[in-house]
């Protein structure tokens, strides 16, 4: 059963709020990396935006999970002070702006690894907040009510860079090929099965993404027809982050994200 508010009203599993958030956040970090650095200022630009938009997310589904958790949860200590282990987003999301190495390695961000992976993301992101407008978890239907237009502008930017890059110049297709190659098998994580998903959907508080997989794949198939890019065949092992079994990389990112609040942890700013 969904949680109930002292009102009655159904809300959404914590655990499911906290996924929902922490892709937020992870995926808005991983695309701040990118602020002074963008390929051209408009993009510069263009990227902090979409970074400040997820984040805008997280904090509203923080600010929710928290007000249910109760005993002085803050936003703040759900963003900050929760290690690895506890983090819910899909191993996707955390990924740097390069190919398949390791969480240490030095080596340039790679734009076209961050529109793929974005592409990928919104494409889904968008499906599910579309449904989540009609959540019985009324607060969590506002939130997507909000998050529906930011994402639609999100994958409409990853779209258009997609199809720019796919169907460029020889190097800015063979880019975008292989970050599609090493990106895609992450996306099977969108459709397994959760505890906290199977709650939510049961208590009509959240989505069975399984019933977003066609369009999902209608529309990437159709933007990687139009950036001549070819989809990998499926298979591969099924990622698990939104179980808290994460790759190398999130520990890094929380490192760097987290080190300010843990190391004035009573600070108010």
């Amino acid at each position: 059963m969904a949680a109930q508010t002292p009102a009655g009203a159904a809300v959404a599993p914590v655990e499911y709020l906290l996924h929902l958030a922490d892709n937020a956040l992870v995926l808005g970090q991983r695309n701040a990396e990118w602020c002074g650095h963008g390929p051209v200022l408009e993009e510069d630009i263009a990227m902090a935006n979409i970074s400040l938009d997820l984040i805008g997310q997280a904090r509203l589904l923080y600010q929710h999970a928290a007000a249910l958790m109760g005993q002085d949860v803050s936003e703040d200590r759900l963003a900050y002070f929760r290690d690895t282990r506890q983090f819910r987003n899909h191993t996707l999301v955390e990924l740097p702006h390069h190919g398949p190495l390791a969480g240490t390695a030095a080596t340039d961000r790679d734009y076209a690894t961050t529109i793929v992976r974005n592409f990928l993301y919104s494409s889904f992101a968008l499906l599910l907040w579309m449904e989540l407008q009609s959540a019985a978890d009324a607060q969590l239907a506002a939130i997507a009510a909000r998050a529906v237009k930011e994402t639609r502008y999100h994958l409409r930017h990853a779209r258009d860079w997609l199809v720019r890059l796919g169907d460029g110049t020889d190097e800015s297709h063979d880019r975008a090929q292989a970050a599609l190659d090493h990106l895609m098998p992450y996306t099977q994580e969108f459709w397994s099965d959760w505890d906290a998903q199977a709650l939510a959907v049961a208590a009509g508080t959240g989505v069975d993404p399984r019933s977003l997989q066609a369009a999902w794949n209608t529309e990437v198939d159709a933007a990687l027809a139009e950036a001549t890019l070819r989809r990998p065949a499926p298979g591969g092992f099924v990622p698990r982050g939104k179980e808290g079994l994460h790759s190398e990389h999130l520990g890094y990112l929380l490192a760097e994200m987290q080190s300010l609040a843990r190391e004035h942890p009573d600070a108010r700013w």
